[in-house]
């Protein structure tokens, strides 16, 4: 029978994941579960992939607000610091801001525009151009910004993010004064102590504040990247991946992850016989073409992941094929020689021009996009993806 089904992804449902639960087994037993209840067949090299969250819910990966004030006033002095080029999030940033704030005496917020690295837009580039301001150069005081601007509210949330954060760091006691500017040097007039909070830039700000001046430069990932009063900790990411848990406490990134994704492979092996691959995965790396907004608000799609999804996909382009190779033919004829085709294609078609227009991209992230879609951010209780044909082409029957 001739196959015409391709790839596969499956949201599977757990249990609700606890600090301490086994999560290897959960995991492998929903898998097995879903494949019985749903009537389908583990194969070698279906993948399984598993959110972030549970795993950091599972490792009890948390810290309170209190944690991360104690260590930004240790590495910052307590005095006044400079925060930089932070994403506007309620989930993400907003909860930090608050132990930033309660860890110093005063905060010069300084934020990007007309959006943040993500894409959450303070004001429109039209309002920009409107206004005959250069985001390039020009520094803007909070008057100047409202005096030009006045009070945008994000279409989605409709949320203020200027006067929220301004609230959050005057509600912890902590004096705040405001900025907009995308040169991260034009924070060194108000204070040399900088928390840069960009996400996958923040390596080249650390750089150009130290080569400025700048007498302490840290980024988000030098906070909470060890345990502070015996919390969660991120060695690699700190506060980077950060989502609110309560108004109090945060889940960090999960960490360790690497000894997760292969022991879920082992037991899988070890009750089927199949070898299958397995990443841990979080925000997927798309964007919303509508609210402009990129999703990559973690710091890495995947922080894990089994050697099978190392790499990028060596895929043809079928269209091109199609109406360059082989215009001439159609029906059986077309799709015999498309497949053989495949069959011979170069075991590395980077620079080929039968390849262009595939999408140039890891395999992780390719794959956690997919199933940051399939799983969702909300109540569909499917934090664990199963995907199958993934790497099949149209010459597997």
């Amino acid at each position: 029978m001739e196959r015409m089904v391709g790839t596969v992804s499956r949201g599977v449902r757990a249990p609700i994941i606890r600090s301490g639960d086994d999560l290897v087994s959960i995991v492998t037993d929903s898998v097995l579960k879903a494949s019985k209840n749903e009537n389908f067949e583990i194969r070698n090299h279906d993948i399984i992939a598993v959110t972030e969250a549970v795993v950091a819910r599972a490792q009890n990966n948390y810290a309170t607000v209190q944690d991360i004030a104690e260590d930004v006033k240790a590495k910052l002095g307590g005095g006044t610091i400079g925060v930089i080029f932070p994403i506007l999030s309620r989930n993400r940033f907003a909860i930090c801001l608050r132990g930033i704030a309660m860890g110093a005496k005063k905060v010069v917020l300084m934020l990007s525009y007309p959006s943040d690295e993500v894409g959450n837009h303070l004001i429109s580039l039209d309002a920009i151009d409107e206004a005959g301001v250069n985001p390039y150069s020009d520094v803007l005081d909070l008057a100047k910004y409202r005096k030009l601007f006045g009070y945008t509210k994000h279409p989605f949330t409709g949320v203020d993010y200027v006067e929220y954060y301004e609230s959050l760091i005057k509600g912890c006691g902590t004096e705040c004064e405001i900025v907009f500017a995308n040169d991260a040097r034009a924070i060194l007039p108000y204070t040399k102590r900088v928390l840069t909070c960009d996400i996958h830039s923040r390596e080249r700000t650390k750089r150009i504040l130290k080569a400025a001046g700048a007498e302490i430069v840290l980024g988000l990932d030098d906070i909470l990247n060890a345990p502070v009063n015996g919390s969660g900790y991120n060695a690699d990411y700190g506060l980077l991946g950060t989502n609110k848990a309560t108004e109090v406490k945060v889940k960090l990134f999960p960490r360790d992850c690497d000894k997760f994704v292969d022991a879920v492979q082992k037991k899988i092996l070890d009750a089927t016989g199949k070898v299958v691959e397995v990443m841990v995965y979080g925000d997927g790396a798309f964007k919303d073409p509508v609210g402009k907004i990129w999703e990559l608000a973690d710091p890495v799609v995947s922080p894990a992941h089994t050697p099978g999804l190392h790499g990028t996909p060596n895929e043809i382009k079928l269209k091109y094929v199609a109406d360059n190779d082989f215009a001439d033919l159609s029906g059986e004829a077309l799709r015999d020689a498309i497949k053989e085709y495949i069959k011979k294609k170069d075991s590395n078609l980077v620079g080929k021009m039968v390849s262009e227009g595939t999408t140039p991209r890891r395999l992780t992230d390719l794959i956690g996009s997919l199933c940051d879609l399939t799983s969702g951010s909300g109540d569909k209780g499917t934090p664990i993806v199963y995907i199958q044909g993934y790497f099949d082409n149209y010459t597997n029957e």
